[in-house]
């Protein structure tokens, strides 16, 4: 059975667009995609889909009667995923799996249900379908019309990077030969606004500072006094198939993962032991030196970016590969964040271009980037770090 795994197509739904020319536009332009809008009772930074995004997603949503009555991070999912498999060339004749999953689900939604039942006492007939976490891959297979295996999951933060690991074990154990794998999230409400803040990790902008204002997400700043993550929206998928393809965008030759002794809910250590094992795992049989990039997990909380950057540290020692994160232009999109570096990643492959981050000790790119190592964690240290090459 091969172990190689190509990527034949990625898409994605985000606040840099919905086609890849214009995504990589949008990561080319020095400028971040944060606007204000009234969460938790008052102005918050957040990353919102462009205008004609949401103009795909709601014609998505009229589409058919039974998508009115879905979740936002549903669409997203569907929309994302009409267009990968658009993009590899599947259709009818193709038998593939199918793994989407998200954070939080339908959050949305289900604080609108929530509301509704709080109000009247009673609970619509829809409330419970559509707002269970297995919808999103379950939709996906309706709206394309697959056969093969669904699964839905929530590994926090990453989510979609474990999505790719169920992916690469079912084809590599010849139980499918293409999979459709990613993470969809919708978490600009009220309620999940305000367990950030609770957090005390969400970003509280001060216009007396000046960094602040201009880059009011400081992912990969391993020098902030305080925690700066902004969340995002939007969703990403890819066709995973087995076996070198000439169509490939990308192939993955590593995988790893981890997951850490929780000291509480939300913990990881000083050095994230979790990172320097699923980074070990992926690159065991990798030059190290061969590494030319890393797109990082960096949420832009103090312990998050600096745990990570510690644990780059322990395992590549003083020659690190280019470092990079798409948080401080697009914020934290949580279940689907590992995708959309996938993508960056890739992006960066096929351009053979680095993109860095505008306030972080710079960096020059020397060489050909030819292999990327992309990074997820979620709370409670479930880690998964993926690499890829040209």
């Amino acid at each position: 059975m091969s172990k190689t795994i190509s990527i034949t197509a990625i898409a994605s739904v985000s606040p840099l667009g919905n086609k890849p020319k214009v995504i990589w536009e949008n990561y080319l332009k020095n400028t971040h995609f944060f606007e204000k809008q009234v969460l938790d009772h008052k102005e918050t930074l957040t990353a919102v889909l462009g205008e004609d995004s949401k103009v795909l997603v709601a014609a998505m949503r009229d589409s058919d009667i039974k998508y009115k009555a879905l979740d936002k991070s549903v669409l997203y999912a569907m929309l994302a995923s009409r267009k990968a498999i658009e993009s590899a060339g599947w259709g009818q004749q193709d038998i593939f799996g199918i793994n989407i999953g998200s954070s939080r689900g339908a959050t949305d939604l289900f604080e609108k249900h929530h509301l509704e039942y709080l109000e009247s006492g009673k609970a619509q007939t829809l409330a419970s379908p559509t707002t269970t976490l297995g919808n999103i891959s379950s939709w996906i297979a309706h709206d394309l019309q697959s056969i093969g295996p669904e699964i839905s999951h929530s590994i926090t933060c990453s989510t979609a990077l474990h999505a790719v690991l169920n992916g690469v074990a079912w084809l590599r154990a010849g139980m499918a030969d293409k999979f459709l794998v990613g993470g969809s999230e919708a978490p600009l409400t009220d309620f999940t606004i305000a367990q950030m803040r609770a957090l005390k990790i969400y970003s509280n902008i001060d216009e007396r500072q000046p960094e602040l204002a201009e880059w009011p997400n400081r992912a990969l700043d391993l020098e902030k006094k305080q925690n700066t993550m902004i969340l995002g929206e939007g969703a990403a998928v890819c066709c995973l198939e087995i076996g070198k393809k000439e169509n490939a965008l990308a192939f993955i030759e590593g995988i790893g993962y981890a997951t850490e002794i929780l000291e509480h809910n939300i913990s990881i250590s000083a050095e994230a032991t979790c990172f320097q094992k699923s980074m070990k795992m992926a690159l065991q049989d990798t030059d190290l030196s061969a590494v030319d990039a890393i797109v990082m997990h960096a949420p832009g909380t103090i312990k998050g970016d600096l745990t990570e950057y510690r644990a780059i540290e322990k395992v590549f020692g003083k020659n690190l590969p280019l470092l990079t994160t798409n948080k401080w232009k697009i914020g934290h999109t949580f279940g689907a964040s590992g995708i959309l570096s996938m993508e960056l990643a890739i992006m960066m492959m096929q351009h053979n271009q680095f993109i860095g981050v505008p306030f972080a000790k710079a960096q020059n790119q020397t060489r050909n980037i030819k292999k990327v190592l992309v990074n997820a964690v979620g709370f409670g240290g479930n880690a998964v770090s993926v690499l890829l090459s040209l």
